[in-house]
This record gives C-alpha cells, structure tokens and sequence, in this order.
C-alpha cells in the first residue's frame, strides 16, 4: 500500500469521525440514491439582536420573549438577552487626558526626593486600578441577562426605560431554540417620533433591504447595526433613489465592532433630500441585525424591518382597515426594469385600486406611489405579480392612521409565507389584531395563543381563509389571561401560502399609535439527511 493510499484513508477517518460518520457512498450502479429521506428536526441554536430602542428619555421599552412548544426539540436548554457591551471608542477624552499628563510633566518641579514623580506613579496607579474595576464591573452589568425564559410555551417580559436602553444579543439553545421570538415595543409620549415603536428582533444576516426609508427635512431616519461576533463586522450602505444611486460620503467599509451597536443617522451619509429611498446594507465581512428607526417631525415614528428577499411576487400583509393613507415603495435591484400588477387582497377578494393598476419600476431605482385610504374600512393585503417577464423587486408600505395633528404612521415591509409556522409575542387582551392572507388558494389555518407572562391557559382556534382574500381573524384569547401573551400560526394547508401580520394599538391623547409586525416561517426546524458509515468509495 502506497503513501498515497495510506494518507487517503486517513483523512477519510478523519473527516467521517468531524461529520459523525456522515455517508460517504457513491450512487449504486442503476443511478439511484440509496440514501433516506432527510429528517425534520428542531433547531439546535438560535441567535436574535434587538436595536437600542429610543433616543428619547420618555421612552418605555417593553421585551418579550416566546418559543412555542416544538415536537421533539429537547427538555434541557435555555435562552437569555444580554445587554451588546459597548467598547469605548471615545478617542477626544484619550487625547485630553494625555495632553493633560505631558503638561503637568512641564510644569511640575519634583523635590529633591522626587516625591512628586513617586505621587504620580501612585496616581497613575490608582487610575489603571479604577478603570480596571469599572471594566469589570462593566462586564459583569453585561453579564447579567435582561431577560431569562423559564419555559417554552410561556412569554416572559422585561423593561426598561429612558434613553439609555441599550442593544440586545440574544441565544437561544436547546429547547427553548426552535422557533424563539423577542418583541420590542416601545411607547414615547411625545417629541420627534412619538408615538408606539415595535420590532420583531432579527437574526444576524450579511445582507438587508429597506425600502421607505428618507432623508427628508421632516424625517430622521436611522440604520442600527448590531454585531453579536467576537471579531469586527464590515458593512457597506448604499442608497437609491428615484434616479438610481445616491452618492454618499461614508457609506462605504462601516466598522461595527465586536459585541457593539451602531446608529447611522442616513442624513449624514448624503447631503440629498429625498422622501422615498431605498438602503442597501451589505455585510463584507462577518454578520450583523439591522432595522431601520424612522421618526417624523409630525407622523410619529416606527421601526422598519427589512423586506423579503428580492423576488417578482411579493405580498405586503394587513394594512389597517381605519388607514387613512398607504404609500407603496418598490425597488428593483439590478438593471432590470419591472412591470407589476397592483391588487389589494380584500375579505371578499381580490380587487384593483382605481388608477393603480400597474406599476413600472426601473431597474436600480426607487419609485413610490400613494394609494391613499385604500382598504377604504376593510381589511386589507397587498399583493404585487409580474405583468410580463419577472423581475425581482423589494416593497414596503407606509401607513397613516389618524387625521390632522393627530396622525401616527408605521410600516409594513413585504414578507416571507408562514410557512409551517410563525409567531409574535406582546399581545394584549384588547389592543391586538391578527390579519391572515391566501393570496393564490384557499387554506386552513390554526391560531394559538399562549399563556399570558402572569398566567392563563392556552387556546387554540381554526380559521379557512378563502382564495385571495384577507381576514382579522377573532383572536382566542386565552382564559384567565394575566399579561401578555403569544400568538402561534400554523398553516394547515401544504402548498398553497399563507401571510400573516399582527397590529398593536395603543391610543395616548387622541394619538392612535400603533405598529405592525409581520410573521415570516419561524425556521424552527432543519431537514437532516440520513448518514451512515459506508467506506466502498476507498476500494475505488
């Protein structure tokens, strides 16, 4: 036997003991794959970031926490979110500290025992020793989880108040991982962006799309960054506009350091004003969550999450029934133009706005267009198809309730389906409303609802949403409800898609402050395929 040989079987070993004796068999003769069916299991591991919530110090900030109970997913394992630790990057403070040093060494006459040299060492000491203990106990205050669930099944809630919320890396492993969500919902009473604030944590990714977002004088638009790795992230932002790309000035190679948050006001980025843009943000190296802060001088402000991934057909689920202005902002990456047919999914079916029958997008460019109280007192989704040849597009919309000084406005960006399960956490007895949408076949869909964080007992109920239309569904809330409490959608129906959001009202002074979250497939569960040690490749 050759050296060849030998160093071939080696790592053969090697590689089936790293892989837990993953199969390395070849097809048999007659082509056919002798491996089984993958296995659906739960997920093992899940991560979530949560943005710093608000800037304002009238700000209270509301986390929940919910997984749903998963066939097969392991007793043992836990969950927990911790503040990001922030590193210092306040170099002005370093420099003035240093200049202060080097001048009292010009200044100082030491004595004849060179007491003053021996005091400064000590203090120098001293000083080292303090920063020591603060980082200390910076680490330990990053230690100690905002929030810890005790059980799958049941949401739990923490809070927090003011400006300096900070933001949130969360893990979940074991089974507490499988379809783990965190709401944050936000309430500021009054100033720039007042109003009800909420987004669904996110899952660290090197790759968003943000369509809604502006640079105009009214609105103060922010990207949060948040890196949950060891080692430095590198993000570019890019923004375009109605006539393509906007130049921008520091757009590119954004350091996010590790454990860390960063804010980036998009107005700094470019000198243009400009009310409909898209953001692009690109991660080149490692990964990051980001969600778009919108605030408005007049509007009040939400959170904008980020679009599905770009595709020709897109559904932008439950826009309020009381709206009283939509305005649609589609994108198409690439050079490709996009031709789309504009319907709204109704609870009697599918309809065409008047006068917005079509859309053409070119490609690489941001256009908007108002649809105005479209849902005109009915529920309503947003469903947008290829005319032609299909191009892949990105979409949100953003929704004005209320009239006159007392308007509030959110945003919905397009999603993924349900898939074979989605939740959101943070429901209220009375302030909730669950809208679910089959645009393409009609399909059955069950609703649980958990157990409130003081207590109750879990209910279930199971609606038929009808081809092409869009329901608020009457929630099952559960008995003897004390809190909060979450909702599990599950499509019943294989093959044919289902969308879903929930709103969240909250009026405070006639202001009908609300936010919108949708419910993408919460990805708790992962095929595995079938391995088995199988060592016939060597004798080739």
């Amino acid at each position: 036997m050759n050296r060849t040989t030998l160093s071939l079987i080696a790592g053969t070993v090697a590689l089936a003991a790293i892989t837990g004796f993953a199969s390395l068999s070849e097809p048999d003769a007659s082509g056919t794959d002798t491996a089984e069916a993958a296995a659906v299991l739960p997920v093992e591991r899940s991560g979530l970031l949560c943005p710093a919530p608000s800037a304002s110090d009238l700000a209270e900030t509301t986390y929940t926490s919910f997984t749903p109970v998963t066939k097969g997913a392991g007793s043992d394992g836990s969950a927990q979110l911790q503040a990001a630790p922030r590193e210092s990057t306040d170099t002005a403070a370093t420099e003035d500290d240093e200049k202060t040093s080097e001048d009292g060494k010009t200044t100082d006459t030491p004595d004849a025992e060179g007491s003053d040299t021996d005091k400064a060492d000590t203090d120098k000491a001293d000083t080292d020793k303090a920063d020591t203990d603060k980082a200390d106990d910076d680490k330990k205050t990053a230690a100690k989880p905002v929030l810890a669930p005790k059980a799958p099944g049941t949401p739990v809630t923490g809070e927090t108040s003011g400006a300096d919320g900070p933001a949130l890396v969360g893990t979940a492993e074991g089974g507490f991982a499988p379809g783990w969500t965190v709401q944050q919902t936000t309430q500021v009473t009054a100033g720039n962006g007042r109003g009800l604030l909420g987004v669904t944590c996110t899952a660290p990714d090197t790759e968003f799309w943000f369509p809604g977002v502006s640079t105009a004088a009214d609105r103060t638009d922010y990207v949060h960054l948040t890196n949950p790795d060891d080692s430095a992230a590198v993000a570019d932002i890019e923004l375009y506009g109605k006539d393509g790309a906007v130049a921008t000035t520091v757009g590119e190679g954004l350091t996010i350091p590790a454990h860390s948050t960063e804010p980036i006001l998009l107005s700094t980025l470019t000198g243009e004003k400009q009310d409909d843009l898209t953001v692009h943000v690109n991660v080149r190296s490692g990964r990051v969550g980001a969600a778009v802060q919108a605030l408005d001088d007049k509007l009040g402000g939400d959170w904008l999450a980020a679009s599905t991934d770009p595709a020709g057909t897109l559904v932008v689920p439950g826009i309020p029934k009381d709206a009283t202005a939509v305005r649609l902002v589609v994108f198409a990456p690439g050079d490709t133009d996009a031709d789309l047919k504009v319907q709204l999914a109704a609870p009697t079916g599918l309809i065409t706005p008047a006068g917005q029958e079509t859309l053409h997008v070119k490609g690489g460019m941001t256009t908007a267009v108002d649809l105005g109280d479209v849902t005109r007192g009915e529920a309503g989704s947003l469903v947008l198809t290829p005319t032609g040849g299909s191009a892949p597009v990105v979409a949100a919309v953003r929704v004005v309730r209320g009239k006159g000084d007392k308007q509030e406005s959110a945003f919905i960006p397009a999603t993924a389906q349900v898939g074979a399960r989605a939740s959101v956490a943070g429901n209220g007895a009375k302030d909730t409303t669950l809208s679910l949408t089959a645009p393409t076949g009609t399909a059955k869909v069950k609703v649980t609802a958990s157990a409130g964080t003081g207590g109750g007992t879990a209910a279930s109920q199971t609606y038929t949403i009808k081809q092409g239309t869009t329901q608020d569904v009457r929630l099952p809330v559960p008995a003897g409800l004390k809190g909060t409490y979450a909702l599990t959608v599950e499509n019943l129906t294989a093959g044919t898609p289902v969308y879903a959001s929930r709103t969240l009202t909250a009026t405070d002074g006639g202001i009908p402050g609300f936010t919108v979250q949708t419910l993408p497939d919460d990805r708790g569960t992962v095929a595995v395929p079938e391995a088995d040690e199988d060592l016939r490749v060597l004798q080739k």
